[in-house]
């Protein structure tokens, strides 16, 4: 069975400027039973030495997880008498353009949404009889010996066995234009099942780890089954004959609650699924229970909304789209380039990770395709596209508490170099002329200046996009003429140069000046991701095709390494490792693995050897003469998932972002361009981040620049020396988001989560550390901005401009913001 099409749509010019919503797996819901002679009414099971599992009967049956500093509160709880695993067998069509991925569940072939608890079991750690006892339990998944021998395996851990089935079908459904949202079923009797395994483990003192795996779907059970199991279903079938005649030992809740999905298949689709001898489910949920004004805040890099209950949340790595939803600019990019304007959802860097206002908490490992459904009130369902599922469940009592628990086992950022918060970023393109003319500009207003990021370094050429970079990552020696000479004339001001490369390569036969043809060299020696046919994959880019480099090879990371060392020996020290989010998804690699969840793991894996490139780099230069800490490297990303900040070192949106934006859009009907006053606000807001950067944008010409007149330059420089004026506290907070993975830019929640207005707050203002309360002017013309005063620890706000002072807690007040932003310090 086909159960996975790919659809290519990157040369469609004209497109829905609407498009639809995918059709999706709607939210299922199940029933709960249990077998009241191996499972008892109440129990406590202990998982490792600091967290209990508790089971109880009432209302049907539900577990909860405690850990022992606050035994009342449960950190996660199922619903009770509803079922907390599920299984599915659906049809899934992945859309794909030019970095942009829709993924659409089709037809819904099968459906276990009941559930059994078979048995709850704790585990010693010298309990080596567990897999003689569970014979059908997924290879490895209970190898007692390997988890002794596995480092931080607290025992005992806890394992919850049962059966996922569903119910025959009395009539047909109908699918109206591919959607399932208001599908219903009634059943008749079981006709599908298949075994579940549910583990709980502690990780550390604050961590939980779970995994949920699935066995086979067995389509014959109600008839007949193998000799070796025929005892193990005979047992099965007649306790499901006692429950549907209600008779003692099977327990479910009552009543069948009102707009959830009950789904089956009918007998004529279990035959051509036993036919065609489909071996596993590739969807399993993961259901359990939320409060109804619980707040859910979290899931990597988000630009939309701050709180997302009531959403459905998609985990998967793609282009963040142009206008996400603001027209008439989504309009426009949806019409040229298919879904090219993406919605509140598409992200460059999704996590899987949440944490909520009542402070739970939870992340999945691995890297499939995930949704995480909170559109109903009492409940949050994982579904996952494959047929297990891990990840952990954290414990805190704190926002703070919460992330750096997370960031602890994921990973942190290392500390920055001091240079490149030490002044301005100037980026900027045009070649060695253009660079060393604005250099002597920035001189007579002496703006602070940190590095010069010229992602031109390579060389432009034109298309019908416009001027674009040729991908082929070395200096064009015609653009930048004395390009060595540069970097020492800026180094010897304490000035850095920081460049631009990605892991895609463009052929560049027609390119006159090049040294090498990256492409070509990549070919031959076979690193780059392959299509069906085992050719180089030819991923469309705007205006040319490229291919990708395969990081799953062994020695694609050695090969660009030698790269970047080529361009750090030539006196960079930067540069923005960009894109990481296009691998199709139907690629070969070299690895094998699955493409939709190598997807997801490839911006990971691209961080990576950047990463040990520069820790290398600076090995090798310990105890050398021409050891310097000044001549630190750096690096930042665009795309990453769960795993990035252990490898990247900046990201480009969320501790910084380029002034003034990127995207212009200079259409006969739609224009947008940067302002004067939008880039003029902009640096005022940059002013207060962790890097102070600038962009020309995608369309230089169009756009208000920093270097365009006096005025510009004047702010620019008044905003570079703000910036280096309150050094001496960024680099305390850098050295927290390194230790403690707190970012520099916080949201008010992190520390005020008690004051319920801050839950209300989006972008309007943020924190610095928590000391700092910028208000940015957000509204063409707006000489003045509300700012909210937040409830919690006694504090004076004073306006950082005129020495206004805020006493009064838990108040909005009008700030003055005439010629700057409005900026507070406590």
């Amino acid at each position: 069975m086909t159960t996975l099409k790919i659809t290519k749509k990157h040369h469609k010019h004209f497109n829905n400027p609407f498009p639809s919503t995918p059709a999706s797996l709607p939210l299922i819901q199940g029933n709960l039973l249990f077998n009241s002679q191996t499972v008892p009414s109440h129990q406590q099971f202990s998982i490792g030495k600091d967290f209990q599992l508790s089971w109880s009967s009432n209302n049907g049956g539900s577990l909860s997880i405690y850990h022992q500093s606050q035994p009342k509160r449960a950190i996660w709880s199922t619903i009770p008498g509803q079922a907390f695993v599920s299984a599915a067998l659906a049809e899934t069509e992945v859309e794909e353009s030019r970095g942009s991925f829709v993924v659409k569940d089709r037809k819904l072939h099968l459906v276990c949404h009941h559930q059994t608890i078979q048995d709850i079991r704790v585990i010693d750690q010298f309990d080596h009889s567990l897999e003689a006892q569970d014979q059908d339990s997924p290879s490895g998944f209970l190898d007692v010996d390997q988890k002794t021998d596995s480092k931080g395996t607290q025992f005992p851990m806890v394992l919850v066995t049962g059966w996922v089935f569903n119910m025959r079908r009395k009539k047909k459904h109908s699918q109206k234009s591919g959607t399932l949202e208001n599908a219903q079923f009634e059943g008749k009797g079981p006709s599908t099942c298949a075994r579940y395994w549910v583990l709980f483990e502690q990780k550390n003192s604050n961590q939980i780890g779970f995994q949920v795996k699935l066995g086979q779907p067995n389509f014959e059970f109600r008839t007949k089954a193998s000799p070796a199991a025929s005892g193990r279903y005979k047992g099965f079938r007649r306790r499901l004959g006692q429950f549907q005649k209600r008779r003692l030992r099977w327990f479910r809740s009552s009543g069948r609650p009102r707009g959830f999905v009950f789904v089956s298949s009918s007998e004529e689709e279990l035959e051509e699924l036993k036919a065609e001898e489909v071996k596993e489910f590739n969807r399993v949920c993961l259901t359990y229970s939320s409060e109804e004004n619980e707040r859910f805040y979290g899931f990597g890099e988000q630009f939309s909304h701050m709180d997302f209950k009531g959403k459905r949340v998609p985990i998967l790595v793609q282009e963040q789209g142009i206008g996400r939803g603001d027209q008439p600019i989504t309009f426009a990019a949806n019409l040229i380039s298919y879904r090219a304007g993406g919605n509140w959802s598409t992200t460059y860097a999704p996590s899987p990770f949440y944490m909520t206002s009542k402070m739970r908490s939870l992340y999945l490992e691995g890297y499939d395709y995930s949704i995480f459904d909170l559109t109903k009130q009492d409940r949050v369902q994982i579904q996952i596209l494959g047929n297990s599922v891990e990840g952990r469940i954290l414990h805190g009592t704190s926002p703070c508490e919460l992330i750096e628990c997370f960031t602890e086992t994921i990973g942190r950022p290392p500390k920055l170099p001091d240079w490149i918060i030490s002044g301005a970023v100037v980026g900027m393109q045009g070649g060695t002329d253009s660079v060393r003319h604005i250099w002597n500009e920035l001189k007579t207003y002496n703006a602070p200046i940190s590095a010069f990021w010229l992602q031109d370094w390579v060389g432009q050429r034109e298309t019908f996009v416009g001027s674009q970079l040729w991908w082929n990552w070395e200096v064009d020696s015609t653009r930048y003429m004395g390009w060595q000479q540069l970097n020492k004339d800026l180094s010897a001001q304490h000035i850095k140069v920081m460049t631009y490369c990605n892991p895609c390569l463009a052929p560049c036969h027609e390119k006159p000046n090049r040294r090498r043809n990256l492409f070509e060299e990549a070919k031959k020696l076979d690193i780059l991701v392959k299509d069906k046919l085992g050719e180089p994959y030819m991923v469309p880019n705007t205006a040319f095709d490229v291919g990708m480099l395969d990081l799953t090879h062994p020695d694609t990371a050695s090969w660009f390494k030698q790269i970047l060392q080529e361009m750090v020996d030539d006196g960079v020290r930067g540069w923005m490792a960009d894109f990481g989010e296009g691998l199709p998804v139907d690629a070969t690699l070299y690895s094998g693995e699955d493409p939709i969840s190598a997807h997801n793991k490839y911006p990971e894996l691209w961080a990576q050897i950047n990463r040990e490139f520069v820790e290398e780099w600076k090995a090798n230069r310990v105890g050398k003469e021409e050891e310097d800490p000044e001549e630190a490297l750096v690096f930042f990303m665009r795309a990453g998932f769960r795993d990035s900040p252990k490898w990247g070192m900046l990201f480009w949106k969320e501790t910084k972002c380029d002034i003034g934006g990127y995207c212009a859009v200079n259409l006969p009907f739609i224009n947008y361009r940067r302002s004067e006053e939008l880039l003029l606000r902009w640096m005022e807001l940059n002013a207060f981040t962790t890097v102070f950067r600038t962009h020309e944008g995608n369309k230089p010409s169009c756009n208000s620049q920093f270097y365009s007149n006096d005025r510009t330059l004047s702010h620019f420089a008044r905003f570079a020396k703000i910036y280096k004026a309150w050094k001496f506290y960024r680099v305390q907070l850098v050295q927290v988001a390194a230790q403690k993975g707190l970012s520099v830019c916080r949201h008010l929640f992190l520390q005020y989560p008690d004051d319920e207005h801050v839950h209300s707050l989006s972008y309007h203002q943020f924190l610095v550390g928590t000391e700092i309360l910028v208000v940015p002017v957000l509204d063409k013309g707006k000489n003045n901005v509300k700012a909210y005063f937040p409830t919690g620890e006694s504090c004076t706000w004073q306006h950082i401009w005129t020495g206004k002072q805020f006493r009064k807690q838990g108040v909005e007040a009008t700030v003055e913001a005439h010629n700057w932003l409005s900026c507070c310090i406590c």
